[in-house]
C-alpha cells in the first residue's frame, strides 16, 4: 500500500510572527477608524472651510422695479404734483 506524502507548506511562519502580523492588522484597522471619526467631527482638518454650494439657477440683480411697485411709484409721483 502506497501512501501519499504531504508537501510541506512553503510560507509557514512561526506562531510569534503570525501574532505580530495580527496585531499590526488590528492596529491599522483601529487607526483608520479613529482617523475617520476625527475627520467627520472636524478635529483632524479644522482649517478646511466647507465648500460654498452654488445653486443651479443663480438669481440676477434686477435693475427694474416689479410692475406693481412701478405703478405705485408712478401714482405717488402724480399725486405729489411732479
Amino acid at each position: 500500500m502506497a501512501t501519499k506524502k504531504k508537501a510541506p507548506p512553503e510560507n509557514e511562519q512561526p506562531k510569534e510572527a503570525a501574532g505580530e502580523e495580527t496585531l499590526k492588522k488590528a492596529a491599522k484597522a483601529i487607526g483608520s477608524a479613529v482617523g475617520a471619526i476625527a475627520v467627520k467631527t472636524g478635529i483632524a482638518h479644522p482649517e478646511t472651510p466647507p465648500k460654498k454650494k452654488v445653486p443651479k439657477l443663480v438669481k440676477k440683480d434686477k435693475k427694474r422695479l416689479p410692475r406693481k411697485e412701478k405703478k405705485q411709484a408712478k401714482k405717488n409721483l402724480l399725486k405729489s404734483g411732479g
